[in-house]
């Protein structure tokens, strides 16, 4: 008989209290967070120019940019081929995590780093003592029909680690429909991994709304038993992921947080559990089919700011990292298309960039500025997104 899924939530604003703490129920362990890049994935830019075509000033001039790119040829500047690498390394990203959860509620942090297609980073972080205990994970894409999900697939055996990357890698590159239930069936044979459908409502590959959701409903009929729980993602606006809660209900899944970070600000999603090592965590949502979900404060703030900001974060220098790692061009790349090679930016441009990408960064960099920052958080707030009215619905 299937166990009922129950999923609790909660919306902080600003902390009050000593140390702006907040206070939990005696019952939770630790805080969890799930879902956040490191410098091993590969993000699209294609994401630039919808979120800063309707900036004064910056939208120009990232139109201007994708007709100069390349020496004056006016051949246009594909953002679907560009690409940045996370600015952040394994050790950075886990240490923004777990300080948020030590910071925020006094516990202690169960952090799952998920690269796209990737597991070095665990691995990485493994090798030193503090993090030996880190899971190993990942963020599989799914290609299925006409369009692709994520799924994130948290806390795979050490030992069999790369064996099992490198299969859901060759499913990725070849995908064969009749095979896709047999990856499931093994990675659900670990019985400490746990497999999460990502922002499953996001269209990602632009096919259309309804054939997304179409496709959604087919993967959730023919493979729903090898999924256990769907993600709310602090990179998604609140309406989508009330249709994910909604949907949750419906098909008896429990909703877990992702805070999908690919900057400096930690996750805007977290997990509270009763469980004090990951393997445990695990078992309360996969077994008991429990959750316990909290919105972070910076979840309140205008999504395209959010993005923005993080955009803000790949153009920073970082004179901390290793070397090769500082700059953002060193770390910001574009695909040729006939070619496949990846260069970095400042190699398609004779002399280095051109003038319009350092004006697109320095104004990019205003909203560092409280002042520029207050001003866009009321020119891009979306009432109509807001969660805080909608509480009491669930």
């Amino acid at each position: 008989m299937a166990v009922t899924a129950e999923s609790s939530f909660q919306f902080l604003g600003k902390a009050a209290g000593q140390g702006g703490v907040y206070r939990v129920p005696n019952h939770f362990q630790s805080g969890v967070s799930l879902h956040s890049h490191t410098m091993f994935s590969e993000e699209s830019l294609d994401v630039v120019p919808r979120y800063t075509a309707k900036l004064p000033y910056v939208g120009n001039a990232v139109r201007r940019m994708q007709t100069e790119h390349d020496g004056g040829r006016r051949q246009r500047l594909d953002f679907s081929q560009a690409f940045w690498t996370p600015p952040l390394s394994p050790r950075q990203a886990y240490r923004v995590e777990e300080k948020q959860i030590q910071r925020q509620f006094n516990l202690p942090a169960l952090v799952s780093l998920t690269d796209h297609d990737d597991t070095r980073a665990a691995a990485l972080l493994r090798i030193l003592h503090r993090f030996r205990n880190a899971p190993v994970s990942t963020e599989w894409t799914v290609p299925f029909e006409s369009t692709f999900f994520h799924l994130g697939v948290h806390n795979l055996p050490t030992e069999s680690a790369k064996e099992l990357q490198l299969e859901l890698a060759h499913f990725t590159s070849q995908p064969a429909p009749d095979a896709l239930t047999g990856y499931l069936r093994k990675l659900n044979s670990f019985s400490e991994v746990l497999v999460v459908l990502n922002h499953p409502l996001w269209d990602e590959k632009g096919v259309g709304t309804a054939q997304h959701r179409q496709s959604l409903m087919r993967l959730i009929a023919q493979h729903g038993r090898y999924i256990h729980a769907l993600e709310l993602n602090g990179l998604r606006s609140w309406p989508e992921n009330a249709e994910v809660i909604a949907l949750a209900r419906q098909a008896n899944f429990p909703v877990i947080s992702g805070g999908d970070r690919h900057g400096r600000e930690p996750n805007a999603v977290l997990n509270l559990s009763r469980a004090s090592d990951f393997a445990a965590f695990v078992a309360e949502v996969r077994y008991e089919r429990k959750s316990h979900v909290v919105f972070m404060p910076q979840y309140r703030e205008p999504l395209r700011l959010r993005v923005l900001q993080t955009i803000v974060d790949v153009l920073r220098d970082y004179p901390e990292n290793a070397q090769g790692r500082r700059v953002w061009s060193d770390r910001v790349f574009y695909r040729d298309p006939l070619s496949g090679s990846a260069m970095p930016f400042t190699a398609i441009w004779r002399n280095g960039a051109p003038c319009l990408v350092r004006h697109f960064i320095r104004a990019m960099q205003l909203l560092e500025w409280h002042g520029i920052r207050s001003a866009l958080r009321l020119a891009l707030d979306d009432r109509s997104a807001r969660w805080s009215e909608q509480q009491a619905s669930l």
